[in-house]
């Protein structure tokens, strides 16, 4: 196994690491939460009735560890790239960087929101509190996506203008695609499935 595919391998079991933490803040003991609830205490405290305290932690902490996976694989790529784009190289790993470090904030925002959420007791000040913070904070999640959306691009542009030795149909094998399937499902995480899907098939297509 060359040194460029044990960091995409990487990047792989980082995603499925990343994709669990997405589960353990999105179902609670009594069901799916979706950012919606977050509208009506009633519904939100209910759905946080008995979920421990270490869930929110432990997808943070994990979350950071698995982030950190995925950059590599993304190094792996920029370094993979290189050989045949200097360009898309560069466009890849500075896209990459903004959408894993803001990435990162906005995964760790997201589980302190339930944190405080819950440790605050659930009550309606609570739910304004952890709303404000969550609005406050929301250029994260803007930043990630633009990041993600800018890369997705760039490296379906480069598979399919046959800028690298991957075959044309293998431009499916790309966070923005692969989102795009997956979505009509609503599987929580669908960002980190669509992650993970992408290094399985670089790792075994490059």
């Amino acid at each position: 196994m060359t040194l460029i595919k044990f960091l995409f391998l990487t990047a792989f079991i980082g995603h499925l690491l990343c994709w669990r933490c997405d589960w353990i803040i999105t179902y609670t003991p009594k069901g799916r939460f979706q950012i919606k609830d977050i509208q009506d205490n009633h519904q939100m405290a209910g759905l946080f009735d008995g979920m421990p305290l270490k869930n929110p932690l432990i997808s943070m902490l994990l979350g950071v560890a698995a982030l950190t996976m995925i950059f590599f694989g993304y190094l792996g790529l920029y370094e993979w790239m290189k050989q045949f784009s200097a360009v898309y190289a560069g466009i890849i790993i500075s896209s990459a960087i903004v959408y894993l470090v803001s990435g990162t904030a906005h995964h760790v925002f997201c589980g302190a929101v339930e944190w405080f959420y819950i440790r605050l007791g659930r009550t309606e000040e609570a739910r304004k509190t952890i709303l404000e913070f969550f609005k406050k904070t929301s250029a994260t999640m803007y930043i990630y996506l633009i990041g993600m959306l800018i890369f997705s691009i760039a490296f379906l542009i480069a598979v399919i203008t046959g800028q690298t030795n991957l075959p044309q149909w293998s431009c499916i094998f790309n966070v923005l695609p692969l989102f795009l399937i997956f979505s009509p499902f609503k599987i929580a995480g669908t960002g980190n499935l669509a992650g993970a899907v992408m290094f399985l098939g670089l790792f075994i297509l490059a």
